[in-house]
């Protein structure tokens, strides 16, 4: 992989996209914008940019939606070494404040549809030091479109003059408060260079139907991965089962992205859409049920790919072309096997490696795992680090287990774990899961830790019954008891119509400790 440093890795790019030339790059809301569209925007904005005396090391805060401009105005603000800053559209109005404070911004781009109320902008610049540009709705640049006739430097001239880019992106954490995850230029150049791999080993250029907004560092990963391979990129707007496979049909879609969420919506859909084009139906963002894992493998066959990572490491492990095995049935609890040069350590509480088939906290290294925390109003200054990378290696949050293969299994997030006086003993969510989910009465179910004053915390279940069925909680304690045993087995039982999503289609488990009204149940 490429070391920090060099060259702008958005001058590599720009030849890419001049050598795919009329080839569709980015299709969006009934727009087809060609990599000549898109290498002719990135450099309009550049232009426009620096008009607005948008200058090298510019620290600029995005609030925009997905839309074709979005990819080049992120290759315009990094040609020019700016640092850019991408405010999450489903983050708390409190946190984007806080986001944008924290980064140091001095800029914010901004689109109207983004800014729910009038006075935010007005609270955002009230001290004075925030600058704020707006771009158009319907495509249009707004008022970043470039002076008709202005002068204009060759990309190699812009980047000449510019620090090396980088990017923070927002994560909430299991605490709420935002934290500012900062990935520099050698991240986007290791994906230019994963890219020329693919196509180095005859891996067919993806026609990706991205799941992920391009204010998340998983979708601008997706993203740029399709556009420096030639590939085309097509973003979805709003999200429906019946939409979804319309596209896959209609625009004969290689590689897709779904959450574990939204994929069961999509198998519970019926329909006769053609997906024979798929050659990946990626799935992530939270562990998935093994039944419903098989479902998928029916309806679709052997495309499934699980993929496993974070806003610290957003590609950690991949199991590509999932089937049945026979010999190993518990692979469709697996999250698959590290990235390339992805590095997996279990450790204990006190950091000691842990041995095969023990769980403890993952904690993984490679070359597109952060570079650190930002905090505070500036970024670590090079050679420093912040958080958890101090030797290279990153905490993910995430409880697991390695196989003798190397397989990586998740069993909890490390905020989740329920801590209960009963036995002694932890008690991990995902195993109840699964085996709810596996009761053929069963459409949804998630399990969270209820304050119990007799145990700290006890297990409580939220399951969502299949239309028309007869399930009570008691059958369900005795179908949990049977596949785990009694300290497993939840002591409250909630039946309700749908569990709650977060923005990024995740079930929102903080919801419902917060829905949780102890019954006695």
């Amino acid at each position: 992989m490429t070391e920090p440093g060099g060259a702008n890795y958005v001058l590599r790019a720009l030849d890419l996209f001049a050598d795919y030339g009329d080839t569709e790059a980015i299709v969006y809301a009934g727009q087809r914008v060609s990599y000549a569209s898109l290498a002719s925007t990135t450099l309009d904005l550049a232009s426009a940019l620096t008009e607005r005396d948008v200058r090298p090391g510019s620290r600029v805060a995005i609030l925009v939606p997905d839309q074709p401009e979005t990819a080049a105005l992120q290759l315009a603000l990094h040609l020019l070494g700016c640092q850019t800053a991408w405010i999450a559209s489903y983050a708390p109005r409190r946190d984007q404040a806080e986001f944008i404070g924290l980064s140091g911004a001095d800029l914010l781009i901004y689109h109207p549809a983004m800014i729910r109320r009038a006075d935010f902008l007005a609270d955002l610049t009230r001290s004075g030091g925030l600058r704020v540009l707006s771009v158009g709705a319907d495509g249009e640049l707004g008022e970043l479109a470039a002076t008709p006739g202005a002068a204009s430097l060759s990309p190699a001239e812009i980047a000449a003059a510019g620090p090396e880019p980088e990017s923070l992106f927002y994560t909430g954490g299991t605490t709420g408060t935002p934290k500012l995850v900062q990935h520099r230029q050698d991240f986007y150049q290791n994906l230019l260079d994963i890219a020329e791999y693919y196509l180095s080993i005859d891996e067919l250029p993806m026609r990706f139907l991205s799941g992920s907004s391009f204010s998340h560092v998983s979708g601008q990963l997706a993203g740029f991965l399709t556009l420096f391979e030639g590939g085309t990129l097509f973003q979805m707007d709003d999200f429906t089962p019946a939409g979804f496979l319309a596209t896959i049909e209609r625009e004969r879609i290689s590689s897709a992205f779904l959450t574990p969420a939204l994929l069961y919506e999509v198998i519970d859909q019926p329909s006769a859409a053609d997906t024979s084009s798929l050659r990946y139906l990626n799935v992530g963002g939270a562990a998935a049920s093994p039944d419903r894992l098989a479902r998928a493998i029916a309806r679709f066959g052997p495309v499934l790919r699980l993929v496993y990572g974070s806003s610290e490491a957003p590609l950690i492990t991949d199991f590509p072309f999932l089937d049945h095995d026979e010999e190993r049935p518990e692979r469709l609890r697996s999250c698959g096997l590290p990235f390339l040069d992805t590095n997996i350590e279990i450790r204990d509480n006190e950091g000691a490696v842990q041995p095969v088939g023990e769980a403890g906290e993952v904690w993984v290294a490679g070359s597109l795992v952060m570079s650190g925390y930002a905090t505070g109003s500036s970024a670590p200054a090079d050679g420093e680090s912040a958080g958890n990378t101090g030797d290279g290696w990153v905490s993910t949050g995430d409880i697991g287990y390695l196989d003798e293969d190397g397989y990586l299994y998740l069993v909890d997030r490390v905020s989740d774990m329920i801590v209960t006086s009963e036995a002694a003993a932890n008690v991990y969510c995902r195993p109840i899961e699964d085996a709810l989910q596996g009761h053929p009465e069963v459409r949804a179910a998630a399990v969270v830790g209820v304050p119990d004053e007799s145990f700290g915390e006890s297990v409580c279940a939220f399951v969502v019954p299949v239309p028309g069925g007869a399930i009570t909680a008691s059958d369900l304690r005795d179908h949990v008891r049977a596949q785990l045993n009694s300290l497993y087995t939840p002591r409250f039982i909630e039946f309700v119509d749908e569990l709650p999503l977060t923005e990024l289609a995740k079930v929102d488990k903080r919801a419902l400790r917060q829905a949780y009204k102890p019954s006695g149940r």
